[in-house]
C-alpha cells in the first residue's frame, strides 16, 4: 500500500511513506516474550508444576527432590547473570521458584505430619524475599511471596474448617484408609461455617489479585512483578478449588498436597 501511494501521488506518497519509516523507527523494538503469555504463563506454570512432578518425587525421594531445588536456584542465577536480556527476568523467577520447591521438599519430606511447621518451612527465605523486591531478584521475590500468601491462606482455611486436625492421620494412612479420611474432611467443609470461611478466603483471594493487576496496569513496562504475583495466586485458587472439588466428589483422586 505504501509502495503503491508513493509511485503514484507524487510528493505525498512520499511524505507518507517516509512518516511511516520515521514512526517505525522511533518506537524500540520490544524484546520477545518468553511464550506466548509472558512471564504471568510461566508463573502460573510454575505454580502448578509441583502438584504434579514434586508432589510424587517428593514422597519417594525426598533428598533428591531437595537437591533439584538447588539445582534449580543455580540455573536461575546463571539464567539471570549471563543469558541474553529475554531470558533474564526468568532467571529472576526461577530463583523464586527455587525458594518454594525447597521449602516444599523439606516439609513434605520430612516434616509432613506436623502441619504447624508447614508455614514456618515455607517462609524460611522470607527475609531475603523482602529483602531483594528492591533489587534484580524483585520478579522472584514476588513470586515466593504470593506463594508464601497463597499457602497462609490455604492452611488458616483449613485450620478454621477443622480440616488440618485430619492432616497427620491423611498423611500417615494408607491409599485405602486415606479415602475414607478424606470424606470425613469433606463432610468438615460442608459444614456451613466452614463454607463460609472457605468462600471468604476466596474472596480475599479475589481481592488480592484485582489489586495485584490493577498496581500491574500502573507500574512500568520493564516493571512484572506485580503481573506475576496476580498470576500466581490465581493459579493458587485455581487448583485449591481443585482439590477442594476432588475431595468433595472423588476423595481417592484427592490429597492433602
Amino acid at each position: 500500500m505504501v509502495t503503491v501511494l508513493s509511485s503514484d501521488s507524487g510528493g505525498s506518497g512520499s511524505l507518507f511513506s517516509g512518516l511511516i519509516r520515521n514512526q517505525a523507527l522511533a518506537e524500540p523494538v520490544q524484546p520477545i516474550a518468553l511464550g506466548m503469555a509472558g512471564l504471568p504463563f510461566w508463573a502460573s506454570m510454575l505454580v502448578v508444576l509441583p502438584v504434579f512432578v514434586q508432589a510424587p518425587w517428593v514422597r519417594e525421594q525426598p533428598f533428591t527432590s531437595s537437591l533439584f531445588g538447588l539445582v534449580l536456584l543455580s540455573v536461575g542465577v546463571i539464567t539471570n547473570s549471563i543469558a541474553p536480556n529475554k531470558w533474564k527476568e526468568f532467571g529472576a523467577l526461577l530463583v523464586g521458584f527455587s525458594g518454594s520447591w525447597l521449602a516444599g521438599s523439606l516439609f513434605w519430606g520430612w516434616l509432613a505430619i506436623h502441619p504447624l511447621l508447614h508455614l514456618p518451612v515455607e517462609a524460611f527465605a522470607l527475609p531475603l524475599a523482602i529483602t531483594g523486591l528492591g533489587t534484580r531478584w524483585r520478579l522472584g521475590c514476588a513470586f515466593y511471596l504470593t506463594s508464601l500468601l497463597g499457602t497462609a491462606f490455604t492452611d488458616l482455611a483449613m485450620a478454621l474448617t477443622g480440616v488440618m486436625a485430619l492432616w497427620p492421620a491423611v498423611i500417615g494412612a494408607s491409599a485405602a484408609e486415606a479415602t475414607g479420611l478424606l470424606q470425613d474432611a469433606a463432610a468438615f467443609v460442608l459444614r456451613p461455617t466452614s463454607l463460609l470461611t472457605v468462600t471468604a478466603a476466596g474472596v480475599i483471594i479475589i481481592q488480592f489479585v484485582q489489586y495485584c493487576r490493577y498496581r500491574s496496569s500502573l507500574s512500568a513496562a520493564n516493571d512484572k512483578a506485580w503481573a506475576v504475583a496476580s498470576a500466581v495466586l490465581f493459579t493458587t485458587l485455581l487448583i485449591d478449588g481443585l482439590f477442594l472439588s476432588l475431595s468433595l466428589l472423588a476423595p481417592e483422586l484427592s490429597g492433602l498436597v
